[in-house]
């Protein structure tokens, strides 16, 4: 996807100095991933507690050794 946005080049210039990115392109898709892994996380954590499950963990770390 093709998009012009207007991003502040200090805030550019620091998101490719911190993560060893060549490009501008790089920054801007590593951002957006990182943005929906973090929100993608707090999703999840919102379920903590809410879901049942049914399962020996006894008998499952068995299968591991």
């Amino acid at each position: 996807m093709r998009i012009n946005i207007v991003i502040d080049d200090d805030l550019m210039e620091s998101a490719l100095k911190v993560s060893g990115l060549k490009t501008k392109e790089d920054a801007i898709e590593e951002g957006l991933k990182l943005l929906v892994q973090v929100r993608g996380q707090i999703i999840i954590k919102d379920f903590w507690g809410k879901l049942k499950w049914s399962g020996n963990l006894a008998d499952m770390s068995k299968d591991r050794q």
